[in-house]
């Protein structure tokens, strides 16, 4: 065989197993990051849709959505607003808890919805949440959890109570904390 026919092989060969290996990199790099980014909802939403690929897929779209959304930053004074009406919802914890749990839910609610966040679906807000909150969207699954069963009479005891106190506080503070900025790509 002449040189000239084992280059004509040799090269495509070497071409197509260098576009593999960079295909299974950029692959690599692009799972860190989505496993960085969302931190246990990867793992969540990869057992969920049952394959890596369709969680990525899910994950990804996550992400277009999000850069959609008018996410904005509070001014000093709503900050101070709403860490004043918590500590509110956490004084009325000792006389009401169930109460405060429902109003810290609604709080909550009304903080997302003033960052910017679309609040009508619950399943849709978690999915929002989930590119920028996916650390503490795991508090507010719980306290949602939690919360239900308090609407029934009796069926959350006081320590589970707490407990839905304690997820919606992380979630809060996240939100509250990084609320003086914008997010990612915006001004």
């Amino acid at each position: 065989m002449s040189t000239g026919a084992i280059l004509a092989i040799v090269i495509p060969v070497a071409v197509v197993i260098a576009l593999i290996v960079l295909a299974v990199a950029l692959n690599r790099r692009r799972r860190q990051r989505l496993r960085e980014q969302f931190g246990p909802e990867y793992d969540r939403t990869v057992d969920d849709a049952g394959s890596r690929r369709a969680a990525e897929y899910d994950l990804a779209s996550r992400e277009q959505r999000h850069e959609s959304l008018d996410i904005k930053p509070l001014s000093s004074g709503a900050r101070e607003r709403y860490a004043r009406e918590w500590r509110g919802v956490q004084e009325e914890f000792v006389d009401r808890p169930d109460g405060a749990v429902h109003d810290a839910d609604r709080l909550v609610t009304a903080l997302m919805q003033e960052r910017g966040y679309p609040t009508e679906d619950s399943e849709q807000r978690m999915r929002d949440l989930s590119v920028e909150h996916g650390r503490t969207l795991e508090h507010y699954r719980a306290a949602h959890e939690i919360n239900a069963l308090s609407s029934t009479p009796k069926q959350a005891t006081t320590e589970q109570l707490r407990g839905a106190m304690v997820h919606y506080r992380a979630l809060f503070d996240e939100l509250l904390s990084n609320g003086n900025q914008a997010g990612p790509g915006r001004t």
